[in-house]
């Protein structure tokens, strides 16, 4: 142990990062693997206004349309569980045509259904591939960007979810729900095509001992005026450490010394999904009816609402850091919270019942807009930076089944607790939004400034 943390401590003194210049091969490169974000924010907003009128043409209950609209968290739970020894074994290039066959597949049923079988296998494929997405878009794009962009960078993973999400509320409102699934497959179209024209991710390449390709890719990725030699050095040094512990096993994984990075990586995607953003961004059409506010302009501005929403976070993420930006946005989430549960709460109240829609509004809309302001996308961000290189795949792979596993749960569940307690629904959120301010501000550190390889050190000296 106090080996590797001495080989990691002399990784630092050799390289401190030079602030890199944004190429426009890092931007297109950055683009093209989020562009697979975009057809995760379809996915999730999709069951959002397409309810009434499936169940109607596929003649499908509650019950079966609320197994339809969580098949894609079933599905991204399977997806999940290969994501990231995929990642590990194949690259992360390949890993992303991957979900993209699955994700064309799975919108093409989708299209074309004359069954609940063939709506459930499409919806089910979908989430195999947003399952692999939900992990390689964050690592692949924190691994190939300088420290100083890092973050907005990788944050432009929630914003193109978020472009997918508006677009899925807008065009619901007019667009037929079998159209609405052809606009999923473009921009898998676009990302087919893009991934032959970037690099793959240098410290893959360093894993793999490819070290002459670690060079020239970032070269390419940092400009051909900028000196990639300590940066070249300070990954494989970091690869070779991490290859120390290579034989790490899922019961390894609990040991004291990875304790801190594990409880923060599955903590804060319990958090995520249990916050009631399952349920909102999936039913958000439902809700509105339920509380009286016309459903067509609720969402309609809810897809004008959410990207601007999302480019104010990417913004903020270096400037204000990721413990700030996740605590306010679970604030506002807790306030947006029990806002829903007081207009749910006086909905029979002949005196002051007539609140209700515009409570329901407010609370729907302010939650939407926190949530992609900061707890959408910073879960991932933090996950894609705490693990270090021996635990990466084990880790991350455990981290985002959780994350699917319980968003599955949630998923599923929503619609019957909405029968059985809108205002006990909210509380509930309420309670898991304010418990995320307190893990926040107890266990996760500030990343911002800080390589990966000095966010490894700094918890391999904590312990």
């Amino acid at each position: 142990m106090e080996g590797d943390n001495n080989m990691e401590k002399g990784l630092l003194l050799v390289y401190k990062e030079d602030t890199a210049s944004t190429t426009p091969l890092l931007v297109f490169s950055t683009f093209t693997i989020v562009c697979a974000s975009f057809t995760f924010g379809v996915a999730a907003g999709y069951t959002a206004d397409t309810m009434s009128s499936i169940m109607t043409d596929l003649d499908l209950s509650l019950a079966q349309f609320s197994l339809f609209g969580s098949l894609m968290t079933f599905g991204g739970m399977f997806g999940a569980i290969f994501s990231a020894k995929a990642a590990s074994a194949f690259g992360n290039k390949m890993t992303l045509w991957l979900a993209d066959i699955f994700c064309i597949t799975g919108w093409l049923a989708i299209a074309l259904a004359k069954s609940i079988v063939w709506l459930d296998l499409g919806r089910f494929f979908v989430g195999i591939g947003v399952g692999l997405i939900s992990y390689v878009v964050p690592v692949y794009v924190a691994e190939i960007t300088p420290k100083h962009i890092r973050g907005a960078f990788t944050f432009s993973n929630q914003l193109l979810q978020n472009c997918g999400v508006a677009i899925a509320y807008y065009f619901g409102n007019f667009l037929s729900w079998r159209s609405l699934a052809i606009i999923g497959i473009i921009p898998c179209g676009i990302q087919v095509i893009g991934l032959f024209f970037i690099p793959e991710s240098p410290r893959w390449l360093a894993k793999k001992g490819r070290d002459e390709e670690v060079e020239v890719a970032l070269q390419k990725l940092r400009g051909k005026g900028h000196d990639i030699v300590f940066e070249a050095r300070a990954i494989k040094i970091s690869v070779e450490v991490s290859k120390q512990n290579s034989n790490t096993s899922i019961r390894s994984l609990f040991r004291k010394r990875y304790a801190h990075q594990l409880t923060i990586g599955i903590g804060l995607m319990l958090l995520q999904q249990l916050c009631g953003m399952s349920g909102i961004g999936s039913y958000g059409s439902t809700l509105f009816k339920l509380g009286g506010f016309p459903a067509r302009i609720g969402m309609t501005v809810l897809s004008l609402i959410v990207v601007p929403k999302s480019l104010l976070g990417l913004i903020l993420v270096e400037r204000w850091g990721r413990r700030p930006l996740l605590m306010t946005s679970a604030f506002g989430l807790c306030l947006s919270c029990i806002t829903l549960t007081v207009a749910f709460g006086v909905k029979d109240v002949p005196e002051i019942q007539n609140i209700t829609p515009v409570f329901t509004f407010i609370g729907i809309l302010s939650f939407t807009m926190m949530f992609a302001f900061g707890m959408g996308a910073l879960p991932w961000i933090i996950m894609s930076e705490i693990f270090p290189m021996d635990i990466k795949v084990l880790a991350g792979s455990l981290v985002t089944i959780t994350n699917w596993f319980t968003g599955w749960i949630a998923n599923y569940c929503f619609n019957f607790m909405l029968v059985w307690s809108p205002t006990g629904t909210f509380i509930m959120s309420a309670i898991v939004c304010g418990l995320t301010i307190v893990f926040t501000w107890c266990l996760v550190p500030e990343t911002r400034g800080l390589t990966l390889e000095e966010i490894q050190l700094s918890f391999a000296t904590s312990t």
